[in-house]
């Protein structure tokens, strides 16, 4: 079934001012629209909602021409940068501006939660206002009394409850705004990017609390935020919005990582080939990572055991010499890292040309994109020495995304696994 329906929204305001300047163009255009029923002239003008350029024209589409459809119990995630729209989107959803074209359905009561205080009046007692946002729902007085200790009791406000809500601080507010919310039964919740005001603890119930409303009620969620590490937990599909227009909805691993990359292709060089990067004595002549027994242009999977390939050369002799690797993931957080065990440091390595071998796990890593950046240390006395480093490459394992199990999506109860190497001297 289908919870809500965009069809062809759009939302145009015009800058700086509320009217159009004139009292003869208001009437023009109220007689035009309302009463000839012709379009709106002023419609045929505005530019995209790009808040980083100057523009020309007065006005501009906040939203253009939005069309998608969620169904019951899904748990949509919407992303973009700031003035994308996101935050108009669910104010037209949850009725408080309406859209300048097009039609938004929805079925069922709306819960929403779009900034702080939201439907709250600052002289009432929290107790009172949520008396007064259940009746807004459309809830009995005897309804709303049967929710009221869970929701007092999630909101961490019960010392607080009976204190007007101006004295409330904005963590405090967004507990018991989102208690409100989520507990007095709406069929779909609307969550903009609210709960980072709240503490962690305050994040981790309410991430969980979504959950449980999605995935054991039945309940639809729209999620805006840009912790894209709550998103990617809590969503299924993800909603991409840029300059007020729908870029992309689909897999939430996927949309996060297209913005993440800003809408580009990563720059995925698996292999270098590039004899230039000298140091020390040290030179490195390849890198690169592929399936196992494959080659640099084969597509890399989940389930592929990969190889990390290095070809380096030494013009001395090197004593506690070795090569570390970082992995970062796309949001260039270092996950882990790597390197050859003690038995390769404390060997003493003479002139020549080296290969080395690092055989990655299949199903070690979750679908998505990856950098390894490279360093080469040489230990003289108790001081490690850079020789080299750089970020080297990166490369995308294709794939569904794996749900992580005891280690980065194998399952739970299998033995963390250890990263075999190979080195050879070659020439």
């Amino acid at each position: 079934m289908t919870a809500i329906e965009f069809n062809h929204v759009s939302k145009q305001y015009r800058l700086g001012l509320v009217s159009t300047k004139t009292l003869s163009h208001d009437i023009r255009r109220w007689w035009l629209t309302s009463v000839l029923r012709q379009e709106d002239p002023y419609l045929k003008i505005g530019e995209t909602n790009d808040r980083a350029t100057k523009g020309n024209s007065e006005y501009v589409w906040a939203l253009r021409d939005i069309d998608f459809k969620v169904e019951q119990g899904d748990v949509v995630g919407i992303i973009g940068k700031n003035g994308a729209g996101k935050s108009t989107l669910l104010k037209l959803l949850s009725r408080v501006t309406g859209p300048t074209t097009g039609t938004i359905r929805a079925h069922g009561r709306i819960g929403s939660l779009l900034e702080v205080g939201t439907g709250f009046h600052g002289e009432m007692t929290g107790r009172e206002n949520i008396f007064m946002n259940g009746a807004i729902l459309g809830m009995t007085r005897n309804e709303i009394q049967a929710k009221l200790d869970e929701i007092i009791d999630f909101s961490g406000c019960e010392r607080y409850i009976d204190t007007p809500v101006k004295r409330y601080s904005s963590g405090m507010t967004v507990r018991l705004g989102f208690a409100v919310a989520a507990f007095l039964d709406p069929e779909i919740l609307v969550v903009d990017e609210v709960l980072a005001v709240g503490d962690a603890e305050f994040q981790k119930k309410a991430i969980g609390k979504m959950k449980d409303v999605s995935t054991g009620e039945g309940r639809t969620v729209l999620f805006v935020s840009h912790n894209m590490t709550s998103v990617k937990s809590l969503c299924k599909t993800g909603i991409l919005l840029e300059n007020g227009m729908l870029k992309e909805m689909g897999h939430v691993d996927q949309i996060v990582s297209h913005y993440l990359r800003g809408g580009s292709e990563i720059d995925n060089y698996k292999h270098w080939d590039i004899p230039q990067y000298k140091n020390g004595g040290f030179e490195l002549l390849e890198i690169g990572i592929r399936p196992k027994g494959g080659t640099y242009t084969d597509v890399m999977r989940v389930t592929d055991e990969l190889e990390l390939v290095v070809r380096y050369r030494l013009t001395e002799p090197k004593e506690r010499f070795w090569l570390t690797f970082h992995m970062k993931n796309e949001q260039g957080e270092k996950i882990f890292s790597f390197s050859a065990g003690n038995e390769q440091v404390t060997q003493e390595k003479s002139k020549g040309e080296y290969e080395q071998i690092c055989n990655i796990p299949a199903n070690f890593l979750n679908w998505g994109n990856y950098a390894i950046d490279f360093h080469a240390i040489q230990q003289l006395s108790s001081i490690e020495c850079l020789v080299y480093e750089s970020d080297m490459i990166s490369f995308t394992l294709a794939g569904r995304a794996m749900e992580v199990g005891g280690w980065m999506g194998k399952e739970p109860g299998d033995v963390t696994p250890r990263f075999e190497y190979e080195e050879q001297k070659i020439g």
